[in-house]
């Protein structure tokens, strides 16, 4: 049986795993019931105001970027260092919050270029007939 630390499963209970990690505790859960009483202490230790330093950082999401700052990393504007902190944050850490917000700006962003171009092609085909050389009337 694979051991998991309290870190790993305070993580666990605060759904902030990456999604391999979280099958592989479900997975361990359902055949070490030793694991499942952990778990259950762990949940009491918080339920009871018991907090650590690392809970508190992981549930207030204290490392995750704000959503702007996801926005302007999709347009490629950040200075490098920034840029590098939140691509380990996405693809290391594996942040299924923050990625889940990238993706909802990546399609907001393809949207918002398929809304443009449908509006650009309208404009120009009702202005195809203005734009037209003028031929003076005999």
């Amino acid at each position: 049986m694979q051991s998991f630390s309290d870190a790993q499963l305070r993580a666990f209970l605060d759904e902030s795993l990456p999604v391999d990690q979280m099958a592989a505790i479900e997975q361990h859960l359902r055949a070490d019931p030793s694991l499942h009483s952990r778990l259950l202490h762990l949940r009491g230790e918080e339920d009871a105001g018991l907090h650590t330093i690392g809970g508190v950082w992981r549930r207030n999401r204290l490392s995750c970027p704000s959503r702007s700052d996801l926005g302007r990393y999709l347009l490629g504007v950040l200075d490098a260092d920034y840029e590098a902190m939140i691509r380990f944050h996405l693809e290391r850490v594996g942040c299924r919050f923050c990625a889940a917000n990238l993706e909802d700006l990546r399609r907001a962003e393809e949207e918002t270029a398929s809304q443009t171009q449908g509006r650009l092609g309208r404009f120009f085909q009702t202005s195809a007939g203005y734009l037209q050389p003028h031929k003076p009337k005999p």
